[in-house]
C-alpha cells in the first residue's frame, strides 16, 4: 500500500526573544539574577523569586533565565512545568486552594468547591477577570485533622462549610474595594 500526502505544511514564524548575551534583560530579572550567580543549581531559586517579581513566569524570562544559566530553555520549562508552585499564566492577587485529598472529600469538600466557583464565576486553574482570584484544587494541603481545608494566600481556613467559604470570600472582596 502506497501512501500519498494529503496537503502542504506552511511554516509559521514565531515571534522569537533575542538571546544573544548582550539582549537586554528585565531590570527586575537582572537584579535576580545578579544575586543568585550563574551556578545551574539556583535555577529554582531564580524561578521562585522571579515569580515572585512577576506574578507568574513569562516566557521571555524564562529564556532569559536559560540565557543566564547556559541551559535549554527546554530544561528550564522542563524544571518549571514539573513544579506545581510556578504559574505560566498571570495569577491573581489572591490564590484560592481547596483541598481535594481522601479526609477532606469526605467531609465535603465538593461543596466548597462548588462554592467557590460559583461565588467567583471561574472553574479550576482559572483567574477572576478583574485579577482579583485565581482558584485551583489540590490533591492534598497536609492539614488532614482540619479536613474540609480551603486556603487563601497562605493563611489555612479549617473546618470549611460552603458559609464559611462564602463568608471568607467576601471578606477578601470587600477588602479590594476598600483599596
Amino acid at each position: 500500500m502506497r501512501l500519498e500526502p494529503t496537503g502542504t505544511l506552511e511554516r509559521v514564524e514565531q515571534p522569537t526573544h533575542d538571546h544573544s548575551p548582550g539582549a537586554s534583560v528585565r531590570p527586575q530579572l537582572k537584579e535576580i539574577l545578579d544575586h543568585h550567580g550563574s551556578s545551574r543549581s539556583e535555577l529554582i531559586p531564580i524561578l521562585q523569586d522571579a515569580q515572585a517579581a512577576f506574578g507568574y513566569l513569562p516566557r521571555d524570562v524564562m529564556a532569559d533565565v536559560a540565557r543566564h544559566l547556559n541551559v535549554p530553555e527546554a530544561s528550564v520549562y522542563g524544571v518549571a512545568s514539573f513544579y506545581a508552585q510556578f504559574y505560566f499564566e498571570p495569577q491573581g492577587k489572591h490564590r484560592v486552594r481547596v483541598c481535594r485529598g481522601t479526609a477532606c472529600h469526605v467531609r465535603g469538600s465538593a461543596r466548597i468547591r462548588r462554592l467557590v466557583e460559583r461565588k467567583l464565576g471561574i472553574k479550576e486553574g482559572e483567574t477572576t477577570p478583574d485579577m482579583l482570584f485565581s482558584y485551583e484544587t489540590v490533591a492534598c494541603l497536609g492539614a488532614c485533622a482540619l479536613s474540609p481545608l480551603m486556603v487563601v494566600d497562605n493563611t489555612y481556613y479549617g473546618r470549611m462549610t460552603p458559609e464559611r467559604a462564602d463568608a471568607v470570600l467576601d471578606e477578601y472582596m470587600r477588602q479590594a474595594r476598600r483599596r
